[in-house]
């Protein structure tokens, strides 16, 4: 009786034991924490792929620099989509038409009504250089005076900045000797600069002569445009020619990584159009 009792019980303590392993909720949690651990694994792997630029990064930051969040700074890096990203930028008084730009080379798309950056934003595009691919990060900046701390960290690391007005305000051009005391001030020495003219399909409104912002541009000894993000005017005339003196600058400063020959965009013609532009 007492044998019989004791394996009775040995019996129901096995079967105790086969329902715990067995139950649904506790398989659940453990895979809940595996999938925690996983999600964590991969949190993790991204911040440090964001930070591990930063920990490499040899220059140092210019006199009177205010601080702010480090950003990525990105270099050419081996990818199974591009070759090669240039970092560009876009910055000019607010309402100039920055966004309807980026936009329009971008989506090829245009949004009538005024939308303002609040900070920062960012599309791609991408550019076929010698058999290479280059991806164009464009950034695109906040105009207003309160964003200005926060966007002039974007600055370091840009290849190329391309500098906005409105030619139907005044204003806007008059600022423009401010936005490159802004790009002397946070930018690095060989950065590509180019000055563009947007707005040119209100013809009626223009107050900046196309000659005077000319003039203005060939004493800086930086291209000048004038563009059209609504009629789709020199748009990609203007995002081609900053690509183009880039690949100027680099041709001239060979490195391992760099090559030489002309840059032209995927199916995209270079001839600029005449009826906005001097």
């Amino acid at each position: 009786m007492k044998e019989g009792l004791e394996e009775g019980s040995q019996h129901r303590h096995n079967a105790a034991k086969g329902v715990v392993v067995g139950t649904p909720c506790l398989d659940m949690r453990d895979k809940l924490q595996k999938s925690n651990t996983q999600t964590l694994s991969l949190s993790l792997s991204l911040y440090l792929s964001l930070l591990f630029p930063f920990l490499h990064q040899r220059e140092t930051p210019k006199k009177d620099t205010p601080f702010s969040f480090p950003i990525p700074v990105w270099i050419p890096v081996m990818s199974n989509e591009y070759d090669y990203l240039f970092k560009l930028l876009l910055i000019g008084d607010s309402s100039v038409g920055k966004s309807c730009l980026l936009l329009r080379f971008a989506d090829d798309s245009y949004v009538d009504s005024y939308i303002s950056t609040i900070g920062v934003d960012f599309k791609i595009r991408t550019v076929e250089q010698d058999g290479k691919t280059i991806k164009l990060q464009i950034w695109d900046t906040a105009g207003q005076e309160r964003f200005r701390t926060i966007t002039s960290s974007y600055y370091r690391g840009a290849h190329g900045i391309i500098i906005v007005y409105d030619v139907t305000e005044m204003e806007s051009f008059n600022n423009v000797k401010q936005w490159l005391n802004e790009i002397d001030r946070y930018a690095n020495d060989s950065v590509c600069k180019l000055l563009v003219g947007n707005k040119c399909d209100l013809v009626e409104n223009k107050v900046v002569d196309t000659q005077t912002a000319k003039a203005f541009a060939d004493e800086l000894g930086i291209p000048f445009l004038e563009t059209s993000a609504k009629d789709s005017i020199n748009v990609e005339q203007a995002f081609l020619t900053m690509a183009g003196e880039i690949k100027k600058k680099m041709s001239n400063q060979p490195t391992a990584n760099n090559s030489t020959g002309t840059v032209q965009m995927k199916g995209q013609p270079i001839e600029q159009k005449n009826n906005c532009c001097g």
